[in-house]
Formats: structure tokens, C-alpha cells, sequence
């Protein structure tokens, strides 16, 4: 049995743009090709389709998925592979969602908006992993230190990421302390607490002055970075900017 390409645009979501793309790159090529040059697909390269489908859920580009399906391995087994992380792609999604779950109950507490308000999530960023986006222009703006930073949370086992992300929820959790207390920035405990940032940093890469400077601002600039302080309290980026911006000129220049 064969189904056209409109039959497997309907069955799959997937946009006939799409599917003539995988056939010129050769990634899903249809059974056959009608003369008036309509594409037709049969069971194999739906079963294809499905594995392309699962492993770009799963964030594989498009040339590893070709180099998969083309190796020869067996399907059962490349399909329990990829099971396997679905499963735990599924847990984490869970945890995610029980994650902004308590942020979103944490800010419906807060009766007083005129007030700075701390909420102290137990681990912000419980369930998160790194935006492909920032990874990118990390990638792109410091490659060597992409490239260490990459090789250190590689290494680090679940549980050593989980009391990092624990330890930085905490970090961020006294700067909006300091900031709800009216500390200026240039107070030494202040100080003494971006001096611990930058050499959590620095397990990673190490930042000169201008490129710490430039972190800072990426605090306040980037609506994915103030969104998360301002989980914690309104104003934290902006706080936390100027703190690490005096720390760059004076200790780091």
C-alpha cells in the first residue's frame, strides 16, 4: 500500500515543504515518483519518518539522523534507544512543570506588590537545561571557553548538577536579599558575594574584565536571563548587573 504525499502531510503534521526537503538531502526518499512528479510513500519510509520525528524531538540534527538511519543498525535497538530517552525526557518535563508549578504559587502568595518580595524556591532551575540559543552565541562570541565550559558539565554526574543549581538558586536568593534590605552594591558583603559568583564562573571559564562586564549585561539585556531573577524578586537583574559591573572595574581591571 502507498500514500501520497498529502495522505502522509495529513497522517504525519509534517509539511510537504518539509518532506521534499528530507527527499533532496536524502534523508526520506519516496517509494516511487508519479510521472506528473507526485511523491508516494509506503510502510519503510514511514517507519523512517517516525524515527526522523522521534530524534528531532529528541534535538538530533539532520545529518546525524541520516548517518543513524543509514548505518545498517538494527531498528528494534535504535528504537529502544531512543525509548529510553523519551522516557527521561518525560521526567524531566515533569519536573519542569512541578518547578513553575511552585513559582507560580510562590508569586500568588505575594500579597504586597509594592514591597520587594523574595520568594526562595528550593532550585530555580530544577528541570532546566541550557537554552540551544545561548549555547549557540556562547559558541560563536568565546569558543575556548564554550568549548571548557562544555567539557565541565559534561563531566558533572546528576547530583553534582543538581547541588550546583541548588547553590546558585541560593546565591541569587541573598543578592535579593541584599537588594531588599537597601544595600548598595559597593558594600562589602555585597562585593564578597559576587566575588563568590565569579569564581563559581571560573569552575567554567574564566572572564577578564570586560567579558565579566559583559555577562552582566547579558543579566539585563537577554529577557530569558531577567525572567529568571526576576522569579526571585523584581529588580534582582538589574541589582546583581551594577554589583558585578563594580566587581569587573575594581578588581578585575
Amino acid at each position: 500500500m502507498a500514500w501520497s504525499i498529502v495522505d502522509v502531510v495529513r497522517m504525519s503534521g509534517v509539511t510537504s515543504r518539509t518532506l521534499r526537503h528530507y527527499d533532496e538531502i536524502g534523508l526520506l526518499t519516496p517509494a516511487w515518483t508519479a510521472g506528473d512528479g507526485h511523491r508516494h510513500y509506503e510502510e519503510p519510509q514511514l517507519l523512517r519518518l517516525q524515527q526522523i520525528l522521534v530524534m528531532r524531538e529528541l534535538g538530533v540534527g539532520l545529518r546525524e539522523i541520516r548517518d543513524v538511519l543509514d548505518s545498517g543498525a538494527d531498528r528494534v535497538t535504535v528504537l529502544r534507544e531512543h525509548h529510553a530517552r523519551l522516557l527521561a525526557e518525560q521526567d524531566r518535563l515533569g519536573t519542569l512543570a512541578r518547578t513553575v508549578a511552585r513559582t507560580i504559587a510562590e508569586l500568588e502568595e505575594s500579597e504586597d506588590q509594592d514591597m520587594v518580595s523574595v520568594n526562595r524556591p528550593e532550585n530555580l532551575f530544577e528541570g532546566f537545561r541550557p537554552d540551544p540559543a545561548i549555547e549557540a552565541e556562547a559558541r560563536e562570541r568565546w569558543p575556548e571557553a564554550y568549548e571548557r565550559s562544555r567539557r565541565v558539565v559534561e563531566g558533572m554526574s546528576p547530583e553534582t548538577t543538581e547541588q550546583w543549581q541548588r547553590e546558585a538558586t541560593a546565591q541569587m536568593i541573598r543578592f535579593a536579599e541584599h537588594m531588599a534590605a537597601g544595600t548598595p552594591v559597593d558594600d562589602p558583603s555585597v562585593q564578597a558575594e559576587v566575588d563568590g559568583h565569579y569564581k563559581d564562573v571560573c569552575r567554567f571559564w574564566t572572564p577578564n574584565a570586560e567579558a565579566y562586564r559583559g555577562l552582566a549585561r547579558t543579566y539585563v539585556e537577554d529577557d530569558r536571563f531577567r525572567e529568571n531573577f526576576d522569579r526571585i524578586a523584581v529588580g534582582l537583574a538589574d541589582y546583581q548587573h551594577r554589583a558585578m559591573t563594580l566587581y569587573a572595574d575594581t578588581r578585575l581591571s
